[in-house]
């Protein structure tokens, strides 16, 4: 059995994970004992915006905005103390908001030294810097309430200008980047990242260099630190997983993307595909679609996602998190073969699955299914559709060379009547950013017309038994299940084996589904 807050978005699984191999390592980690644990927290912050982000504010303007919004970290970092947290975590843009010019930023804008280049505690040397004030604050705040604080703001460089067109320095001899901070529970600043994949951010500029940045706990190790875009993408995300790192810091600002990258459905899909934690904190704004946060780890997830006609408040979210081992990490990616299990599904899965037939075995025009294929757009991407016409069966669906494979059987609830979809699509995404992907999505169509599969819709009354299965030409692959009102559900299993071929398997849904999904990242053709 399932125990889920429907309120708070809660599940809490045991994992067993073994290879697939006969003789090989580990890739996963079972749940560790209690004594290898912390205390994290994550916060949801309904950010007090700048009504007119492109005018310009002077300096006193501008720091007694962010104040405001600094009030309120203040009173959530206490709250987070007196339930012993060790780890707080505040959201992109939390502090200044967004939207600005290049020269209306400039203002909010504070230099932050290299902690690897100096040591410097804001709290305690306020004077060695001038115009520091959020910094300040911020080291004090960490310092005040004995934690480790993760906060984004806009950052300062000054870079020298030179006659090479080559040289990567603005021409106003500056650079402004988005920018993580890190403080220790003593205030001593200790970690500092710049954004690498920016999104539509005229205010920032992408650093010379991708940068890899990580700061460590006594009492959690090794934490790597990302924003928002950047969860897309190798650099820096899957750099650090190669590294050993998996427990990763996510501040972000997610514009939801349903059905396939709404935020906590991916944040989930990540954690589970990279086998690793992630602290995701986003901002909470009903006009830009914002909402989504959580603590994951492979096998637990504390998550909020905020719904029509809920309250406009943040959200603090509090958990305890295992210590994982960072060996496992540079296994897993190293070695593609791992399969994972919830514990349950050998006891209480309604489906006994055959063998699953592979994409070599089954040519397009051997669909199990008479339904003819039809296109349709998911976030301005064509994939290739066949409907699930029988209450239960098998559908395979091919878009060019990269197909995928379901064997299903759908449970309505009551009278409904709703649409079903496998779809697929393996190509590059070039609306919004760019990259490289391959994706088996079996998504409820919005209406019942073919031309409503792959648009938005939040909610669905059919629960589903699965096996989605394709051969990736990746092995980074992230699986999400996706409930009605956004609630996730946990793979019963998943596993990558070592030709490519990557299988989902659930049932026993707690909520009608939604989407259900592999989504696989091919880093390696971004940029072809």
């Amino acid at each position: 059995m399932l125990f889920m807050s429907l309120r708070e978005g809660t599940m809490f699984l045991s994992v067993i994970v073994f290879s697939s191999l006969s003789v090989s390592k580990a890739l996963g980690q079972t749940e560790p004992v209690v004594d290898s644990s912390y205390i994290a927290a994550v916060y949801e912050h309904n950010v007090i915006l700048n009504p007119d982000p492109r005018i310009s504010l002077s300096r006193p303007a501008a720091l007694q905005h962010m104040q405001r919004n600094l009030d309120i970290y203040e009173q959530q970092a206490a709250r987070a103390a007196q339930q012993g947290v060790q780890i707080l975590v505040f959201p992109e843009d939390g502090i200044q908001g967004f939207n600005f010019s290049r020269s209306s930023i400039f203002n909010y804008l504070e230099t932050i030294p290299d902690p690897q280049q100096e040591s410097w505690n804001p709290c305690t040397e306020p004077g060695k810097y001038n115009n520091t004030e959020v910094l300040q604050r911020l080291s004090c705040m960490a310092r005040r309430y004995n934690l480790y604080l993760v906060a984004n703001m806009a950052d300062l460089q000054p870079c020298p200008l030179k006659t090479d067109p080559s040289s990567s320095c603005p021409s106003d001899g500056r650079w402004q980047f988005n920018t993580n901070v890190v403080f220790s529970s003593d205030g001593l600043l200790v970690g500092r990242y710049h954004k690498n994949n920016l999104y539509f951010e005229v205010a920032f500029d992408t650093p010379p260099q991708p940068e890899i940045i990580t700061f460590d706990t006594p009492f959690a190790g090794r934490f790597g630190l990302i924003i928002c875009f950047d969860i897309l993408f190798y650099e820096p995300t899957i750099h650090l997983v190669t590294k050993g790192v998996r427990q990763l810091i996510f501040p972000t600002a997610w514009i939801n993307q349903l059905p396939l990258l709404d935020a906590i459905q991916f944040q989930h899909a990540l954690s589970l595909g990279a086998n690793v934690t992630l602290l995701a904190a986003n901002l909470r704004n009903d006009q830009r679609i914002m909402t989504g946060s959580g603590i994951y780890t492979p096998f637990s997830v504390k998550s909020h996602h905020a719904q029509k006609g809920d309250p406009v408040e943040g959200r603090l979210l509090v958990a305890r998190v295992p210590v994982l081992d960072p060996l496992l990490a540079v296994q897993s990616v190293t070695d593609g073969s791992t399969a994972k299990d919830s514990g349950f599904c050998h006891k209480e899965s309604r489906l006994d699955f055959p063998a699953p037939e592979t994409s070599s075995s089954v040519p397009p025009s051997s669909s199990a299914s008479s339904t003819s294929t039809f296109i349709s757009s998911i976030m301005y991407d064509p994939f290739t559709f066949v409907l699930l016409e029988e209450t239960e069966g098998k559908v395979n669906v091919c878009n060019g060379t990269f197909c995928c494979h379901l064997q299903y059987r759908l449970i309505p609830q009551g009278d409904s009547k709703e649409l079903y979809a496998l779809g697929a699509f393996g190509g590059t995404h070039t609306v919004n950013g760019r990259f490289a992907v391959q994706v088996c999505a079996l998504v409820r169509c919005a209406g019942l017309d073919t031309s409503s599969c792959g648009q938005q819709i939040e909610e669905a009354e059919s629960k589903m038994d699965f096996q989605l299965e394709g051969r990736f030409g990746s092995r980074y692959v992230y699986p999400s299940v996706l409930a009605s009102k956004f609630v996730l559900e946990q793979p019963k299993h998943f596993e990558t084996a070592p030709d490519g071929t990557v299988t989902m398997k659930h049932s026993n849904m707690t909520g009608g589904l939604v989407t259900a999904c592999l989504y696989g990242r091919m880093y390696h053709l971004d940029n072809e």
